[in-house]
């Protein structure tokens, strides 16, 4: 974690935006949802919206939050200079640069909603 102060955590998920992609993934979901390649999907969202715990967490947190799908992501902040990230990710931004907050083998590794939520006020 960086020594400058988080100014906000951005979240990125491992999918696309579009209304054929975020048909895909409900799909995915439903028919076969342990190929799906994106925990940070299921962790936040259930098959069509947002998880109560999860929104909750997210509107009562001080810390500000931006949710982005990858194509988003490599859109708004594209660089010559960016690391190669696998998704899904957790960066922070600070006042200097982004760094890693969660890596893709971290989100991969919680469990529930809850274990997000604790692993996230653990670290800031």
């Amino acid at each position: 974690m960086a020594t400058d102060a988080i100014e906000k955590l951005i979240f990125i998920y491992n999918a696309d935006t579009g209304l054929k992609n975020g048909l895909f993934d409900i799909a995915h979901k439903i028919f076969n949802p342990s190929t799906y390649e994106c925990r940070l999907c299921e962790l936040t969202f259930g098959t069509y919206r947002e998880k109560r715990l999860w929104k909750k967490f997210r509107l009562e947190h001080t810390v500000q939050m931006e949710f982005l799908h990858k194509d988003e992501f490599l859109r708004t902040y594209a660089s010559k200079f960016m690391p190669a990230y696998t998704f899904p990710i957790v960066l922070e931004a600070t006042a200097h640069d982004l760094e890693i907050f969660m890596t893709t083998e971290e989100l991969n590794a919680l469990s529930d909603t809850q274990d997000l939520i604790t692993a996230i006020n653990q670290k800031i």
